[in-house]
């Protein structure tokens, strides 16, 4: 039903420099122990410099100047560290251009110059509100889905679109919307494919509906179904009569088609057996009492022939 949908998408997406790259960094924790003790020089060099009154004008300047400079450094080794925990990631951007994506755990430092966006890479579910619409056959009716995804590329995610979240949950309630449309609420006791009859097959084009929608996202669907599916409530007692009706009508014909067996037996085995022998009226009778008996909705009143068969 979207089939050609990705390879829009896919078009689209071509040429963007966009496509994942990991990110420069160097040991975080190397650099965390070099910043704590650049800091430690320059405190101490700021320290000597205020306190050697008795030396020249220019040799205080060079200490203080020199505690400047190592605590500058200090807090550049501080500026480019970065934790990323796991199930995230970090999207790195220098300049306006993407810059890599740091996906390992971890104390990492990076350029700390670069702008640094947290992405979350953990399984997310969304259950779409209720929602109204017309089947293949015109029928409103009432539906909900839900949701299984996660981010896949987080540079797409976080640069590619607006608020991917907000997309995947728009995309989401557009491919319930598309794919109910395409179907028959129920297919009344046919081989057509139906919302009600055939939910294990809608269940599996769901996800692929999603999928191809939010691919320019960096998301991918885990898993998607459908949660609640009903006739809307203006139409709900007319189709609930519908449904009785055809309940009725195909017990019915179990009913005949059990009766028409139990009534061939009844003619075979007697005959079979050599039990007793009936002419041709007999035999009909015999068929219209048995058709009553076994299709009538009220228990048949017995009555019993004390005179002669014929």
């Amino acid at each position: 039903m979207g089939g050609r949908v990705p390879l829009v998408v896919r078009a689209a997406q071509d040429g963007d420099g966009l496509d994942e790259e990991p990110g420069r960094t160097l040991p975080g924790w190397a650099t965390l122990a070099a910043g704590g003790l650049l800091l430690s020089g320059g405190l101490a060099l700021s320290a000597a410099g205020l306190s050697a009154l008795s030396h020249p004008h220019g040799t205080r300047r060079a200490l203080v100047g020199a505690a400047v400079l190592l605590i500058l450094l200090a807090i550049t080794c501080f500026r480019g560290l970065i934790s990323v925990s796991p199930g995230e990631a970090v999207v790195l951007r220098l300049g306006g251009s993407y810059r890599g994506t740091v996906r390992r755990p971890g104390l990492w430092w990076v350029n700390p110059a670069s702008r640094k966006s947290r992405v979350s890479l953990r399984i997310r579910n969304h259950e779409s509100g209720l929602l109204k619409v017309n089947d293949a056959e015109g029928n409103p009716i009432e539906l909900a889905g839900a949701v299984m995804w996660r981010v896949a590329e987080p540079a797409r995610a976080l640069l590619a679109v607006d608020d991917y979240v907000e997309l995947v949950r728009l995309q989401t309630e557009a491919a319930i919307r598309h794919l109910a449309s395409g179907y028959a609420y129920d297919s009344r006791g046919g081989d057509a494919p139906s919302l009600r009859n055939s939910a294990s097959g809608i269940n599996h084009e769901l996800p692929e509906e999603i999928s191809a929608r939010v691919v320019a996202a960096g998301a991918i669907v885990i898993e998607a179904r459908l949660t609640r599916l009903s006739y809307a409530p203006e139409i709900a007692q007319a189709m609930l009569r519908v449904q009785q009706a055809n309940a009725v009508v195909a017990a019915r014909h179990r009913i005949v088609e059990g009766a028409v067996g139990i009534v061939e037996l009844a003619l075979d085995r007697p005959a079979r057996d050599s039990v007793v022998e009936l002419d041709a009226e007999r035999k009909a009778a015999m068929v219209s009492n048995l058709l009553v008996v076994l299709c009538s909705d009220h228990d048949p009143q017995p009555v019993v022939n004390s005179g002669s068969l014929y």
